[in-house]
């Protein structure tokens, strides 16, 4: 079995960060969502995983690099525009061959992977296997209606009167079939090739589409507040460690990491948090469900439940609260006096806060 990672969006909703990075890097516990992605594949066994990049493909590449380092072999696909996720699948048929393949969307996180569910496909080998979810409001998504065998019937696309709670969640598995479906369709009204479309067909055609239900935790971290709160179900399952330097007036309680090189003087860490290499805080609180990223500097402040990226600085700022703090961004203090303060904050940027 290979792999096809769809790295290639825009990331619209990730705004002002998007502008600037692949949505797909945004770091969950201090490791980009992407890299989560390819080790949640490598652990079923697949080792061959193209991916679908856009025109932010430089970057990607430079943390991604060959794959190499997570165990794994990457082809980059180029897409020159995003023409849905079927037209992923014909760009890709010349690495994908005739092999079986699951089909991953880059920003998606499901923590407890999706082993169970590859090997019954694997049994099995319909056509198609889809991974659903169950969720309140399916008006929001692709809905899978399914027979009491767990063949898919229908797929609707944001139906808004579903007959089904359970939503795709952009994991799929397919047989070289759908590669037939893919040529027999033509562009929504969106213009795009649909992957809905291209397994519907196959339904419709008599061939064999089954969906497994994913039970555990999932997130799509297109939003601002789903970075945050899939950043903090992470931290939830750390182990903690201390490679760092943490000086004696300094206190860590719970579960905390300080990753070697990272520097903590006379400040207050309660865990889950982790403290990237190279970064020094001092005289700071850093409350739980907080990911300081690399080379980050903090001092005189306090932050929970927040993501600092790689290169930035906070100074003299307290209460920061459900806040994104942006690669190499500066923080600083002004005249103003608020108790708390929450902050988006992108790339490069430099934001004046009352201390």
């Amino acid at each position: 079995m290979k792999a096809l990672v769809l790295s290639g969006g825009s990331g619209t909703r990730l705004r002002p960060f998007s502008y600037s990075m692949p949505k797909q890097l945004i770091p969950i516990a201090n490791k980009p969502v992407l890299e989560h992605v390819l080790e949640n594949i490598k652990a079923l066994g697949v080792t061959e995983i193209g991916i679908i990049v856009g025109d932010r493909a430089p970057q990607i590449q430079a943390v991604i690099g060959d794959g190499s380092a997570l165990g794994v072999r990457i082809t980059y696909i180029p897409q020159e525009e995003p023409l849905g996720l079927a037209h992923c699948v014909a760009i890709a048929r010349p690495f994908l061959g005739d092999d079986d393949f699951v089909m991953y969307l880059g920003d998606n996180m499901l923590p407890e992977g999706v082993g169970q569910i590859a090997d019954e496909f694997t049994a099995g080998r319909p056509a198609a296997q889809v991974v659903v979810h169950k969720v309140s409001d399916p008006r929001a998504f692709g809905v899978a209606e399914l027979d009491a065998d767990g063949r898919v019937e229908r797929l609707v696309e944001k139906p808004q009167e579903p007959k089904s709670d359970l939503a795709l969640i952009g994991v799929y598995f397919f047989t070289p079939a759908i590669h037939r479906a893919v040529d027999a369709i033509e562009p929504s009204p969106r213009g795009e090739l649909e992957i809905t479309d291209a397994i519907q067909w196959l339904v419709t055609n008599g061939d064999e589409v089954k969906a497994s239900e994913y039970e555990g935790y999932w997130k799509d971290t297109g939003r601002v507040e789903d970075v945050l709160e899939c950043n903090r179900k992470l931290l939830d399952d750390l182990e903690p460690s201390t490679a760092g330097e943490v000086d004696a007036t300094s206190t860590l309680i719970g579960t905390v990491v300080v990753e070697a090189g990272a520097k903590v003087v006379g400040s207050r860490i309660v865990g889950p948090a982790v403290i990237g290499a190279g970064t020094v805080v001092t005289d700071s609180h850093i409350g739980p469900h907080t990911s300081i990223g690399k080379d980050v500097v903090l001092t005189g402040t306090s932050i929970e439940y927040s993501i600092a990226l790689d290169g930035a600085t906070v100074s003299h700022v307290r209460g920061l609260r459900s806040s994104i703090i942006g690669r190499s961004a500066s923080v600083g203090p002004s005249d103003q006096s608020p108790r708390h303060h929450r902050l988006v904050v992108g790339d490069h940027t430099r934001v004046e806060v009352a201390a």
